[in-house]
Order: C-alpha cells, then sequence, then structure tokens
C-alpha cells in the first residue's frame, strides 16, 4: 500500500475500527438511553400520576412493547428499498426526540372526585401522541443503525464480529445508564424531568448522527437515488415516505388508546402467521426443508417465551419493588451524603464531546490524544456508575438498571466461555442453548417468590437483595439466549422466504410484550381509596404470579432440553 494511502487508511480507522463505527455506537447508546429511561418510568407513571388501574397500566404497556416491536419491520423495509439508511436514521431520530418532548409534558396529575378518576384528558392525548411518535422513530432509527454497522466492514472482514460487539455494548450502556438518570430524576424531582432527560439523550444522539456522517463514507445512502426521486403524482417518492411516516403516527396515536386493539391484532397476526407456516411445510418445501423450518419456527417460540418472562422486568417487577421491596442497594439513604444528582449525569453529558475530540484528534494523526480521551471517557463512566449504585438511593424504576449491569458484566465472560467450550467440543447446539436459557429464566423468579413470601408472612418489605439476585439469574439466561438470534434465520430459513421469517422473529418478539402484559395483569392490585395496601393480599398474588413464570420457564426449558437431539438432526448440520 502507498505510504499516501496507508496515512488516508489509518486516520478512517481509530483503536482498529472504522471511525463510523464510534459514530453508530454513540446514536445507538443515546437512543437506548432514550427508549429505556421512558420504558423505565412508563408503568409507574400511568399508575401513579394518571391513576390508571393495573389492569389498564399492564395493557398499555403491553400494547406500548407490541407496536414498537412490530413498526421496525416496516421501516426497515422502506429503508432497503427506498430511503436508505442515513435518511431513515435521521427521520426516526427527529420523530423520536419530537416524542420526548412531548413525555415532558405532565399536565395536571389525576385526582379523584366523589370515587371517580377525574383525568387531563388534553394531557392525555398528548402523552398518547408522545408514544405514537417514539414508537415511529424507534421503527425507522432502530433497524437501521445496526445495517449501517454491517455495511461499514468489507465482506469476511474478520473485525466485523468485534464490530458488532462494540456496537452492542453502547446499547447496554445506554440502558444501564438510562435508568440511572431517566427514572431517578423522574421519580425523585418529577416525572417531566425524568422523561426530559431521556429526550435530550436522544437530541444528542441525533446531533452525533448528522456531525459524523462523513466517517460513514457513503454506506447509509439510499440503493437507488433516482428512484426516490422519482414523482409519484404530486410529490417524490421520498416526500411521499415522510407523509406516510405522519400518518402511520396519526394511526398508532389512536391505536394506542385502543389496547384491546393492539392485542387483538397481535393474536390475529399471530394465528395467520401460525396457518401460512403450515400450508408452506405441507405445500413448498421437500423434507429437509421443512425439518429446518420447523426446528427454526421452534427457536422462534422460545424466543417468544423468554421474553415474555424477561418482559416482567418492566411490568409486574417494577410494580413489586415499589410495592414490596425496600431500595436501598447499600444504606445511602442512612448517610449524610445525598448527592442532588447521579454522577452518571455528569459523565455521560461528557462523553459525546469526549468522543468528537477524540475522533477529531486522530483525524490529525494525534493518535495518542485520542486513545487518552477515549480512556478519560471509559473511567468517568466507570466512576459514576460505582458512584450512583453505591452511593444514591435507588427507586423502583432505577432498579431496572440492574438487567443491564449484568449483561455488560456478564458478556465479557460468555464470549470467553462459548470458544473456551467450542474447541473442547463441548459448545452446546441452538436448542439446548435456548433450554437452558429458558430454565434460567424460569429460575430467576425463585428469589422474587421468596421476596413476596417473605413481605406476606412479615407484613414488611423485603430486601432489594432478591431483586438483585433475580436479574443477576434472568441474565445468565439471556447471555444462553444470546449467539441464538437473527443469524438462525437466515441459517435455517428457505432462502424465498427468509425476509418474512426475519419479520416473523421480530413479531414474536412483540408479541411477547402483549402475552407479558396478559401474565401481568395475574398480580394486579387495586387499592380502595383511602385504604392502604394490604401487604399480605399483594404478596400472595405477586407470589402465584412468580411461581406460575418459575414453572413457564423451567417446563419449556426441558421440553426443549429434551427436544434437542431431534432438533439438531433437523438443523441438518447447521451451528
Amino acid at each position: 500500500m502507498p505510504e499516501a494511502q496507508a496515512v488516508a487508511h489509518d486516520r478512517d480507522e481509530f483503536l482498529g475500527h472504522p471511525k463510523g463505527l464510534f459514530v453508530c455506537f454513540f446514536t445507538e447508546m443515546w437512543e437506548r438511553f432514550s427508549f429505556y429511561g421512558m420504558k423505565a418510568l412508563l408503568l409507574l407513571y400511568l399508575l401513579k400520576y394518571h391513576l390508571f388501574g393495573d389492569d389498564a397500566g399492564y395493557d398499555l404497556l403491553g400494547a406500548y412493547g407490541g407496536l414498537v416491536y412490530a413498526i421496525p419491520v416496516i421501516g426497515g423495509l422502506l429503508a432497503d428499498r427506498y430511503l436508505g439508511m442515513r435518511k431513515a436514521v435521521l427521520l426516526g431520530g427527529i420523530l423520536l426526540v419530537l416524542g420526548h418532548i412531548g413525555m415532558a409534558f405532565e399536565g395536571e396529575q389525576a385526582r379523584i372526585v366523589a370515587g371517580e378518576v377525574v383525568r387531563d384528558e388534553g394531557a392525555l392525548q398528548v402523552f398518547y401522541l408522545s408514544l405514537a411518535l417514539i414508537i415511529m422513530g424507534v421503527g425507522f432509527l432502530k433497524p437501521n443503525i445496526s445495517t449501517i454497522v454491517g455495511r461499514l466492514y468489507p465482506e469476511n472482514d474478520p473485525r466485523r464480529d468485534s464490530g458488532f460487539t462494540l456496537f452492542y455494548a453502547g446499547i447496554n450502556v445506554g440502558a444501564l445508564f438510562a435508568s440511572l438518570i431517566c427514572a431517578f430524576l423522574g421519580e425523585t424531582y418529577g416525572w417531566s424531568y425524568g422523561f426530559g432527560a431521556a429526550g435530550v439523550g436522544m437530541l444528542a444522539g441525533l446531533v452525533m448522527f448528522v456531525w459524523g456522517q462523513k466517517y460513514l463514507h457513503g454506506h447509509a445512502e439510499p440503493n437507488d437515488p433516482d428512484k426516490l426521486r422519482e414523482r409519484v403524482g404530486p410529490l417524490s417518492r421520498e416526500w411521499w415516505i415522510y407523509l406516510g411516516s405522519l400518518g402511520g403516527v396519526a394511526i398508532v396515536w389512536q391505536l394506542i388508546q385502543r389496547t384491546w386493539t393492539v392485542h387483538g391484532a397481535m393474536h390475529i397476526i399471530a394465528l395467520l402467521l401460525a396457518v401460512w407456516f403450515v400450508y408452506f411445510l405441507v405445500t413448498q418445501c421437500n423434507r429437509v426443508q421443512r425439518q429446518q423450518m420447523i426446528t427454526l419456527v421452534l427457536l422462534i417460540i422460545g424466543v417468544l417465551i423468554f421474553f415474555t418472562l424477561y418482559e416482567q422486568t418492566y411490568g409486574s417487577w417494577v410494580t413489586f419493588t415499589d410495592r414490596l421491596l425496600t431500595k436501598d442497594l447499600f444504606g445511602a439513604a442512612d448517610n449524610a451524603y445525598v448527592p442532588a444528582l447521579p454522577w452518571a449525569v455528569y459523565a455521560l453529558a461528557a462523553s459525546p464531546p469526549l468522543m468528537i475530540a477524540a475522533l477529531m484528534a486522530s483525524d490529525r494523526g494525534r493518535g495518542d490524544v485520542a486513545k487518552g480521551l477515549v480512556v478519560l471517557m471509559g473511567v468517568g463512566l466507570f466512576v459514576a456508575i460505582a458512584h450512583d449504585i453505591v452511593l444514591v438511593k435507588q427507586t423502583a424504576g432505577s432498579l431496572t438498571f440492574l438487567g443491564a449491569f449484568f449483561i455488560v458484566v456478564l458478556a465479557p465472560i460468555f464470549s470467553w466461555f462459548w470458544p473456551w467450550l467450542e474447541k473442547r467440543g463441548l459448545n452446546p447446539s441452538k436448542p439446548a442453548k435456548m433450554g437452558i436459557g429458558l430454565v434460567f429464566a424460569g429460575l430467576a423468579f425463585l428469589p422474587m417468590v421468596a421476596a413476596a413470601q417473605y413481605a406476606g408472612a412479615s407484613d414488611a418489605m423485603a430486601s432489594v437483595w432478591w431483586l438483585v439476585l433475580a436479574y443477576f439469574v434472568l441474565e445468565i439466561g439471556e447471555m444462553c439466549l444470546s449467539p441464538i438470534g437473527l443469524s438462525a434465520v437466515t441459517q435455517l430459513s428457505v432462502a424465498r422466504v427468509v425476509g418474512l421469517m426475519m419479520g416473523a422473529f421480530w413479531l414474536a418478539t412483540a408479541y411477547s410484550e402483549v402475552l407479558a402484559a396478559g401474565f401481568g395483569k395475574l398480580a394486579s392490585i387495586e387499592v380502595a381509596e383511602g385504604a392502604t395496601l394490604d401487604m399480605a393480599e399483594a404478596a400472595s398474588k405477586y407470589s402465584d404470579l412468580f411461581w406460575l413464570m418459575v414453572w413457564v420457564g423451567v417446563g419449556s426449558g426441558v421440553v426443549f432440553l429434551l427436544l434437542t437431539p431431534l432438533a439438531r438432526r433437523w438443523m441438518h448440520g447447521v451451528k
């Protein structure tokens, strides 16, 4: 390679990866920060501020989760065929910023008058519209930012896997800080502060993406710009897509207020997919294809079951923590030191300018300075997390940080563990990993059962450390499932329907949100006006739900393990 080209190549990379990776990393980190920060607050906000009953709160949470995982199927298709990833991400980011700004508008708090709940209907309409904007925004941004990462690397580039590992670390960093900041601010200072912080985070991500366009080198542009500019009636195809996205916001705005419609539609879609699948197996597949497709659907069902269990962390686990668990991990409430804000606020606010400065220093050939800035950023984030976990009193919403925390802790261990097993010929197959993951997901509810039984028997709050143990076991389960994802779809699906099966995979994740809401409602608690929570009754309801989740997880996991030998044969050599 000529010297001038070598210098240009070196300056286009940072820490061994394309600089565009770090632009995508921070864009996705802030998007996930805004998404999980809002999600950590959503159910509590509905129950405590707008005085929704538990059933209505779970229904809305399920409808929101279902739509937020279903719409990306459409957003991904539009970007692939027409819009291109860059414009799709920008559109999604703008919709998300608008949605989070709307979420910061509280209106008047609901109150009970003559036994009836009186709500600020205007504020509720702003709230529903904001959810619709967020749903559509995620639909355009989430599927396309990861596609850009893949395009930054040449085919068969050995750095691709480690690049995606770094990218997914951004997701977990965003989720970790989201709960520590947004949920804490929302429950401590006011809901608008928490939702507003999520909006500021998304704006930071959008600014980072716009600034870093030069590092993407055109990889995110439309496949056929002329087709996008082509006029269809009075407008170009591009502007019809933008108008269509606003029309989609209007439709979702109405749907999200009619949760039974969303839930019913999800059930119907699931039934139609099942009917189509049986028809396709019988009429369109040979024996090998039929067996591989059945195995693929088995894995998709496993993912559906797992996330039905996992999404209790934002549903029944949140309300249980709020009502029946202590919140303080290390006794911070007993100390005189009470920080006005979590240190994570300052560390995360400093991270974008530090990253931009690092990339600019690298552009100028100042590699040592660039690396020093990244180290400074990493140390700041680590110190902030340690400070906030140990010294800041947590809330029911902020404790959802435990999921992302254990992923960050366990991911390096499992990334070493699976190859270690592979070298010794002991690496479990995909169906076996699915079974193990489901068993751990079920076992994660045992500490919650113990906490519920303690609270019910003692009429006192159970220790928050039961929740910590539950999250730890649950995330071990997720680490077992993490190698099983979209790769299984591309490996096992009949080629001509791989796009449809990819959509089925995401719709299964969406459907799990609806199922999770249905299960959560089994532990709904309705406290009469002027009454206090009956801890024994509440604990009994939660205990029954958690036991059911134990049996669903462990039982389905055992079934998967029993079916593993057959499933491995039916995969016909796919690993």
